[in-house]
């Protein structure tokens, strides 16, 4: 899994109740041919991303297909979820 471009928007929480900061992150992913995530529209992951107490972590995510916006039903391995989770770590202070 390559991320080869990405948007991020910090989420903002009018009730006040959460605790920390919430990113949204669209990456776009690239998946090589066989692998069974592998879509000819193409990949967009969303995750939402925590900021709290000096934690940081994922807290949602799933995968779309590009051009039709279909949620797929799939999951992040766990090296995928840690590079999902580095790449974050290192982007979300740029909302």
């Amino acid at each position: 899994m390559n991320i080869t471009e990405y948007t991020i928007e910090e989420l903002h929480d009018p009730t006040g109740i959460l605790e920390g900061h919430r990113y949204e992150f669209f990456l776009e992913i690239e998946v090589p041919e066989g692998d069974e995530l592998f879509s000819e529209d193409g990949l967009l992951l969303r995750v939402i991303f925590a900021e709290a107490n000096g934690e940081k972590n994922i807290l949602h995510y799933e995968f779309i297909e590009r051009n039709t916006n279909n949620i797929l039903d799939f999951a992040l391995e766990e090296d995928e979820e840690e590079l999902v989770l580095d790449f974050c770590i290192q982007h979300y202070q740029e909302a």
